[in-house]
């Protein structure tokens, strides 16, 4: 059985610009360009985030970031799984691992946004499965039709 290790992003690792930019283009027809909020390269290499990596055999499968939005709140960023992975176990493996950094970080609070269309219905169902439930826009965030909002006290 192969084993998922779930590490910090190295940002000179050649696999994580494709992986990222796949992230990007799986969102781009799931919404108007001003409802997507997803994060690129070079802002997840910003000083308040932190990106961490799931690999099986070294293959990058995974990704997921916690971004600051003020003191002790951090929104999830950047959770994606190699489509060819999904239903594997490595999201939820993923969720656990940031929420368990957050936590040892003294961070009280993690939100996110999501998109409301059915392409995200499972990620919602993961999300509040995990505990997560409905509230407002969040730090810069509004109201918005194709947005959905999370957040989960620790």
């Amino acid at each position: 059985m192969p084993v998922l290790s779930i590490t910090r992003a190295d940002f000179d690792d050649p696999q994580l610009p494709a992986f990222l930019q796949g992230h990007l283009d799986e969102l781009a027809p799931t919404a108007p360009a001003e409802s997507r909020h997803a994060l690129d390269l070079g802002q997840l290499q910003g000083p308040d985030v932190r990106l961490w990596v799931a690999r099986v055999d070294e293959v990058l499968v995974g990704t997921g970031a916690l971004a600051r939005v003020e003191d002790g709140h951090e929104e999830l960023k950047s959770m994606r799984t190699d489509p060819r992975r999904r239903g594997q176990g490595i999201a939820a493996r993923m969720l656990s691992h940031l929420l368990t950094d957050a936590q040892a970080r003294g961070i009280r609070r993690v939100s996110l946004e999501t998109g409301s269309m059915g392409f995200f219905a499972p990620a919602r169902a993961l999300y509040r499965k995990a505990g997560f439930t409905d509230c407002s826009p969040f730090g810069t965030y509004r109201e918005d039709p194709h947005s959905v909002f999370l957040t989960k006290e620790l």
